[in-house]
């Protein structure tokens, strides 16, 4: 997988949004530091579908650097107040990536902020100990949330489909560390890994929204999509890969919400309407992206009422690919003018 070529002391990315909390909705500022990347894909074991290694430095990056990205992507912040969300090319708990010096740094900044009113940091549950957690939690008293791409319940799909390297259990363990702290978690799950059909898939989402509730105070359905150097970018070229409907995810979301209706849950289409992202026929992806987007904030799944003809061939694609063998039905499909 060729890196790009990246300013040590810039972030990968920084962006500002809205967000959904119990307590109402708030702006965002998300940010995405370049470290040395995540364990397992320096160690040759990605997950299928992640190109985080393309945005991971080439040699660790040094603290300074590191706190100077940080300075940067926090520069970009709304007004008032507001979240923050950091990721990185991995865990921001792995002391490999994100050095306990730096981590320090970053959240006593954030505690001294009277803007930031609440803190999320993504991680995997192996680096959720009571020691790391109890560490947080003596530099940051605000809101503090922990995010963890669980990506389903299911231990197989998570192995084959995924390549994540742990298991359920793990997920709940970490869950518990982190409320023992009171800090809270967010789970994020991942609709249509490879080698599931389009109903398999949604089956899938919905047993896995239910099984996290008891553990999440918030779930984020991610859409697949196909990023390169990846093994599903592979996949997708030799026609034996498609995105996710748009369609399979309001009806996920929709069976989800009615099932659960105290959790919040959100999803965000990136991608939305190309080849690589969640579609539908192209002509109401941007209307079905944006009921998407309408639900993940009011929570009222009357947001995700649209209607299109192409429906009808997405019910054919969940009715069928069960018998299909894992193939595709249904690629990209021209819209009728």
């Amino acid at each position: 997988m060729k890196k790009k070529e990246y300013s040590p002391d810039k972030p990968v990315a920084a962006w500002t949004s809205t967000d959904r909390l119990p307590d109402g909705v708030i702006p965002s500022l998300t940010m995405i530091l370049r470290t040395y990347g995540c364990y397992r894909s320096r160690g040759g074991k990605e997950c299928t579908m992640c190109g985080f290694a393309r945005d991971s430095a080439t040699v660790p990056p040094s603290p300074d650097d590191l706190v100077a990205a940080f300075h940067d992507a926090l520069a970009r912040r709304p007004d008032g107040k507001f979240m923050v969300k950091i990721f990185t090319s991995g865990s921001f708990l792995d002391a490999s990536e994100v050095p306990l010096e730096v981590r320090s740094v970053i959240l006593e900044e954030l505690e001294s902020d009277p803007d930031v009113s609440k803190v999320l940091i993504e991680t995997r549950p192996e680096f959720v100990t009571q020691r790391t957690v109890a560490s947080c939690k003596e530099r940051i008293r605000k809101d503090f949330e922990i995010a963890i791409g669980v990506e389903t319940s299911s231990d197989e799909i998570r192995d084959v489909c995924i390549n994540k390297g742990f298991l359920f259990e793990d997920f709940i363990r970490a869950s518990e560390v982190a409320n023992q702290y009171d800090a809270t978690v967010k789970a994020y799950l991942l609709l249509k890994p490879p080698f599931l059909s389009e109903g398999a898939a949604m089956r899938d989402m919905v047993r896995s929204v239910r099984d996290v509730s008891g553990y999440s105070e918030t779930v984020s359905v991610n859409l697949c999509n196909v990023q390169r150097g990846t093994f599903v970018a592979k996949l997708e070229r030799r026609g034996e890969y498609r995105p996710p409907w748009l369609w399979s995810a309001i009806a996920v979301l929709r069976d989800a919400k009615r099932e659960n209706p105290d959790l919040i849950i959100t999803s965000d289409p990136v991608g939305a309407g190309s080849k690589y992202g969640p579609h539908n026929c192209g002509r109401c992806d941007r209307d079905a992206a944006s009921a998407i987007n309408r639900f993940s904030l009011s929570q009222d799944i009357s947001d995700l009422e649209i209607t299109c003809d192409c429906v009808h061939l997405w019910q054919k694609v969940v009715e069928l690919e069960d018998v299909a063998y894992g193939a595709p039905l249904a690629r990209r499909i021209k819209a009728r003018p």
